[in-house]
């Protein structure tokens, strides 16, 4: 047997030691939009087993505080904020509020969206058009830019944008909320190349179809189902712990060179 001198040993389990480091989020705040729910919910709740502190927000206060309620035994501080990210008022009333309650928050997790049409281009009136564009890239931008502003201060932060991959790849009634990620993704490159040198990393990801309420009208419908992953190269849709645990890698020290960037989780359907 091949013996390994102590000071060996000891450096590795220091790099070791180190390697775990990246992921603790202690000491640190994260803000996440649409945190009641889906994929949202369970980056809030990840986040917080790694020791992150949480500002959540989402339109409903109900579901903010059973959330919040179901993590009082992390010991992380939490705050719940209701807010429509399609309003203005609300988006400017939200961000004064987590100032007010926070002196910093060093990860921005824009999750929040919405797709109330399941319908053709032609068939989209102005109404359903504005709904998406106002939550899904209106509200991220001038939610990011606040935000933004106080991170270039503090002159460190990381913003992560949870697109999909319908940013990249025309679906069946899903035109619209195609186009809208696809403008969050080359907002994502534009807000990286703005704010690297102030310190500021800005990445997206794109899920493919992952298990939510919100994809509930895919998954459940089972024609709709076969179609999405025919082209899936795992032949299975994810689940909302495959994309926390991408967005979590990003926020983490372990991703400290990368920013600007679409990580794409859908299984292999784009590969």
């Amino acid at each position: 047997m091949i013996k390994i001198p102590i000071e060996k040993r000891k450096k590795k389990k220091k790099r070791r030691k180190e390697k775990m480091q990246n992921y603790n989020f202690k000491g640190k705040t994260a803000l996440i939009t649409g945190a009641s729910r889906g994929i949202g919910r369970q980056i809030a709740i990840d986040f917080a087993r790694s020791g992150c502190n949480l500002i959540i927000s989402s339109r409903k206060q109900e579901a903010l505080d059973a959330l919040r309620k179901n993590l009082e035994q992390e010991g992380v501080e939490i705050h719940t904020f209701s807010a429509n990210m399609g309003k203005m008022e609300d988006i400017k009333n939200l961000v004064e509020k987590i100032f007010q309650a926070v002196e910093r928050v060093d990860i921005l997790v824009n999750n929040a969206a919405t797709n109330p049409v399941f319908l053709p281009l032609l068939q989209i009136d102005e109404k359903a058009w504005d709904k998406i564009m106002d939550v899904n890239i209106k509200g991220p931008f001038f939610l990011t830019t606040e935000i933004a502003k106080r991170m270039i201060e503090q002159k460190s932060g990381v913003i992560i944008n949870i697109a999909s991959t319908a940013a990249l790849r025309s679906w069946p009634g899903l035109g619209v909320y195609g186009i809208s990620k696809s403008a969050l993704v080359q907002m994502t490159r534009q807000m990286a190349r703005e704010w690297a040198e102030a310190g500021i990393r800005v990445n997206a990801v794109l899920p493919g179809l992952v298990e939510t309420d919100f994809s509930k009208v895919l998954i459940e419908n089972e024609f709709l189902r076969a179609e999405a992953l025919k082209t899936v190269a795992m032949k299975r849709h994810g689940n909302v712990n495959e994309i926390s645990g991408v967005v979590l890698f990003l926020a983490s020290d372990a991703a400290s060179y990368i920013t600007g960037q679409t990580l794409i989780v859908d299984g292999g359907g784009l590969c």
